[in-house]
């Protein structure tokens, strides 16, 4: 599937630039019409597939089987609210959310909550670095320095796109995830997992958590799958679809953004319930219950699932997972810095800084840990967004709840609660991570 580009698309795909650009005629059928809105839901859902979800979900499969899939779901679920929260607030008050924080709070807490989010940008932008280095090792051969070194080079690929349209980025990052999402059906059929018993994970079950360590891992699946920027990301690009201001034509625009994101996050639940699934068929079943490094993972699928090709097809995966990250951290990152500090410079020269605070670490982390450090770094980067997580639900929820700023499209009492309550529920398992982590 290629969506069409609009002829209006054909401003640089930064979405402070390009807002407004995707038309969507009120006359079209439903399925043309939910074409047009599709696009935004997708670029989101990439930060729910990233290289940092790997680790946990390979651990969690490879220690506990088909146990943890609930936790997936769950999680997946969890997403999915939140970013309808983003989607209303986006498109009922045209502004993202970082410019929200910007406008309704003092500088000094806007200043804290912008910091948080850039250290989660490169938190995540250091999970994309790692990832594709990764799969160029694993893929190439060549040492993990060198391909970090290469992916330094990614915003040549930035600077190519500037002028082709955001709808493009959509298209190229929709076949970035339709290839990872493809590499894993392959796999899938490859290691012939048992289907009645992946079923049965994902039912809800608090004694498979009190097994020593699936809490841990629990809240690592969590922490990796609702990731901070995102919410910064989804409530920016939804303003490129262009809504009549009215209360209908708004309420319009979010059946259908809702709808994509909805779309989009069970694509994602998918993918990390197939890696998980896939660790569980693989290791697990034949006894390999301490796989917790993607590169362990890559050696072992071969020979126990007793083809070259599974191989092939998961570097193939983790090294689409890093790239298609790269354009949502970009996007991300300039939403970020244009609404908490009202500055506006280049994409690339965006891409530039964040990839160079990215590289540092990286760095560093191999220098000193050597290539077993990847993992460690990988974990690592996941307690970061775990933590600063809260930091940006606390403004969206109450935000998108606030009547004088949403009027009609408040959030109700059902969804505000549920979202509290999410919110308590993510803040208490960060804390007991992020304490674990440190206590460690």
């Amino acid at each position: 599937m290629f969506f069409p580009l609009p002829r209006t698309a054909t401003a640089p795909f930064c979405p402070s630039e390009v807002k407004g650009s995707v038309t969507v005629d009120p006359g079209l059928p439903f399925h043309r019409k939910l074409l047009r809105y599709a696009g935004p839901g997708l670029l989101v859902s990439v930060g729910y597939m990233d290289p940092g979800n790997w680790a946990t979900d390979i651990e969690a499969g490879s220690r506990f089987g088909y146990g943890l899939l609930f936790i997936v779901l769950l999680a997946s679920l969890a997403a999915m609210l939140l970013q309808t929260l983003c989607v209303r607030l986006g498109l009922v008050t045209q502004k993202d959310l970082a410019r929200l924080c910007r406008e309704r709070y003092s500088p000094a807490a806007s200043r804290f909550l912008w910091i948080g989010a850039e250290l989660a940008i490169v938190a995540c932008d250091l999970a994309e670095v790692l990832g594709s280095a990764l799969a160029l090792h694993l893929l190439f051969g060549m040492s993990i320095p060198v391909g970090i070194a290469i992916t330094a080079f990614d915003t040549v690929l930035v600077l190519g796109l500037q002028g082709a349209g955001f709808r493009r980025v959509e298209a190229i990052v929709l076949g970035l995830v339709a290839t990872i999402a493809g590499c894993f059906v392959v796999e899938l059929a490859l290691s012939q997992p048992l289907w009645s018993s992946a079923a049965m994970g994902f039912v809800p079950s608090l004694e498979r958590l009190q097994q020593p360590g699936a809490l841990y891992l629990a809240i690592g699946v969590v922490g990796a799958t609702v990731m901070p920027h995102n919410l910064y990301l989804h409530s920016s690009i939804v303003q490129t679809r262009l809504v009549a201001p009215t209360d209908a034509g708004r309420r319009e625009a979010i059946r259908f953004c809702t709808l994509d994101a909805v779309i989009s996050l069970s694509l994602a639940m998918l993918v990390n319930a197939a890696i998980m699934v896939l660790a569980a068929s693989a290791f697990h079943s034949n006894g390999q219950r301490e796989v917790n490094d993607i590169a362990d993972a890559y050696r072992l699928i071969e020979p126990l699932v007793g083809s070259a090709l599974a191989a092939t097809l998961f570097g193939i995966a983790l090294l689409a997972s890093g790239q298609s990250s790269t354009f949502t951290g970009t996007i991300a990152g300039q939403i970020i810095m244009e609404g908490f500090l009202d500055l506006k410079i280049p994409c690339w020269q965006r891409r530039l800084i964040t990839r160079g605070l990215a590289l540092v670490p990286a760095f560093i982390g191999v220098w000193w840990l050597g290539d077993a450090g990847v993992g460690k770094m990988l974990v690592l980067s996941q307690v970061i967004l775990s933590f600063q997580l809260p930091f940006a639900m606390w403004p969206l929820i109450r935000f998108s709840s606030n009547r004088a700023l949403m009027g009609a499209f408040a959030n109700g009492a059902v969804i505000r609660s549920t979202a509290w309550a999410l919110f308590g529920v993510i803040s208490g398992a960060n804390v007991w991570l992020v304490g674990s982590v440190l206590a460690g």
